[in-house]
C-alpha cells in the first residue's frame, strides 16, 4: 500500500466509431464521495488506444499518491498491465514473438504514470450495468459525437 489516505476508484472506457475511426475516452475518478469525471476525442485512432488512454488519463489526473482500484471493460489493458508488461520491457519492448509491441508509446505511458500509485486492476463486463463503467462509456461516447 502507498502511504496515503486516498483510496480512489476510477472507470475508464475508450470508444471508436471505425477501428481505425473517431474515438473517444472516458473516465470517471471516485474519491471521499467526490467524482470527477474526463473524457476526451481523437480523430483517427483504434479502441484500443482510446482505452489505454483512459487509464492513462485518469491516473494522470491523480496528483498524489493513492490506492487506485481500477475498473476497465477491456482485457487488453488487463492482460497487458498485469501479464504482459514485465516480458516486454525485459525484451526491450518487443512481443513474445520479437515483433515491436503495438501502441508502444502508450503502454509506456501507462507503465510510468502507474509507478506513484499502489494499482488493484478490475475487469468488468462492458454494458453490464455498472454505473461506473456505464458513465465511463457515456463520456466516451459523448467525445465521439461532440469532438471534446
Amino acid at each position: 500500500m502507498v502511504e496515503t489516505n486516498l483510496d480512489v476508484v476510477i472507470y475508464c472506457d475508450g470508444a471508436c466509431k471505425g477501428n481505425p475511426g473517431k474515438g473517444g475516452w472516458g473516465a470517471v475518478l471516485e474519491c471521499k464521495g467526490v467524482t470527477k469525471t474526463l473524457h476526451g476525442y481523437s480523430p483517427k485512432t483504434t479502441n484500443n488506444k482510446m482505452e489505454l488512454t483512459a487509464a492513462i488519463m485518469a491516473l494522470k489526473a491523480l496528483i498524489k499518491p493513492c490506492n487506485v482500484t481500477i475498473y476497465t471493460d477491456s482485457n487488453y489493458v488487463i492482460k497487458g498491465i498485469t501479464e504482459w508488461m514485465a516480458g516486454w520491457k525485459k525484451r526491450g519492448w518487443k512481443s513474445s514473438t520479437g515483433e515491436a509491441v503495438k501502441n508502444a508509446e502508450l503502454w509506456k505511458d501507462l507503465d510510468t504514470v502507474t509507478q506513484m500509485h499502489d494499482i488493484q486492476w478490475k475487469w468488468v463486463k462492458g454494458h453490464s450495468g455498472i454505473p461506473g463503467n456505464e458513465q465511463a462509456d457515456a463520456l466516451a461516447n459523448y467525445a465521439i459525437e461532440n469532438h471534446k
